[in-house]
């Protein structure tokens, strides 16, 4: 048997939520189509025939604009000191540029092997993806390069064969059938965070979080969610409200549905809109959202 932690890193918004939930098997990190979705450290856990690989998602590595970015930035940076593994996960649409650059001086000390993970293969030609790879190869040595697409699972198997290939003998770490380490609550937030920034589109920015008041089985044996949105200002408030209440209602209903399937229950998911002004550059309220500096 063969184990070991694997940290996925780069830029934000290439794929490395979608590249760990396709090889989970399940939607254990949120997906969306801005930067910047995935804000702590979240890991996934594999175990197949060959051993158990952890994976660790983290945020994408950006120049950050507050308090929270700092945060999303530290947890990029230290997961890169307690892996086996280091997955640089890069976008082949995206032109190298000043914050691959950055980002390959943050694993220029590294002592682990570092993989290339070239995504989105599907979208461009075989002469396009070869220039892409030379361009980071002239910068940069890496242990394997692997072209892939995270959406269609292109060469992924290829890729777990190749990571059970580095990683040490070990045991598993957790049971076998785990999937992330993670408590329920925590995945319940990321969901209704989600829908809030996939409904909500570019008129509500990265300024939300999402707080869980009360999580609990009833006697029926239907969950019962308690749920707030945080906005920074009145007017994203509005918007995630929506006319007549429209808007937090799609919210909602779209949520319960991924809940639903992710704990095979029904769930009576109670949500609220509140105000915490400029709660991204607040210590307390970062804290008390479970960012920890």
């Amino acid at each position: 048997m063969r184990s070991g932690f694997v940290s996925i890193v780069g830029r934000p918004n290439v794929g490395k939520s979608t590249l760990m939930n396709n090889i989970i098997g399940e939607k254990i990190a949120i997906v969306t189509e801005k930067p910047q979705t995935t804000r702590t450290r979240i890991q996934g856990i594999h175990t197949c025939k060959d051993g158990q690989i952890i994976f660790v998602d983290t945020p994408g590595i950006h120049k950050p604009r507050h308090r929270l970015g700092e945060y999303m930035v530290k947890v990029s940076t230290r997961s890169l000191e307690e892996v086996d593994l280091i997955y640089y996960m890069t976008d082949v649409t995206r032109p190298f540029g000043s914050g691959e650059q950055h980002i390959i001086e943050s694993l220029s000390g590294s002592k682990v092997p570092i993989f290339l993970l070239v995504n989105k293969i599907d979208l461009v030609s075989k002469d396009q993806i070869n220039d892409y790879i030379n361009e980071f190869k002239s910068h940069m040595s890496f242990a394997e390069v692997i072209p892939l697409s995270a959406v269609l699972g292109t060469n992924i198997p290829e890729l777990l064969d190749k990571t059970f290939a580095y990683l040490p003998e070990g045991p598993l770490y957790y049971p076998e059938e785990d999937l992330t380490d993670q408590p329920m609550s925590f995945l319940v937030s990321e969901m209704i965070r989600e829908k809030a920034l996939l409904l909500t589109r570019d008129e509500v920015p990265h300024s939300i979080a999402v707080d869980i008041e009360e999580f609990k089985t009833q006697e029926n044996g239907k969950v019962y969610v308690r749920a707030v949105i945080y906005a920074e200002r009145d007017s994203q408030k509005g918007i995630i409200i929506g006319k007549n209440g429209k808007m937090l209602k799609q919210i909602g209903q779209d949520s319960r549905q991924d809940i639903e399937n992710l704990l095979d229950t029904s769930v009576y998911l109670d949500l609220w809109v509140k105000i915490k002004k400029n709660w991204r550059d607040n210590e307390s309220n970062l804290s008390q959202l479970g960012f920890k500096l």
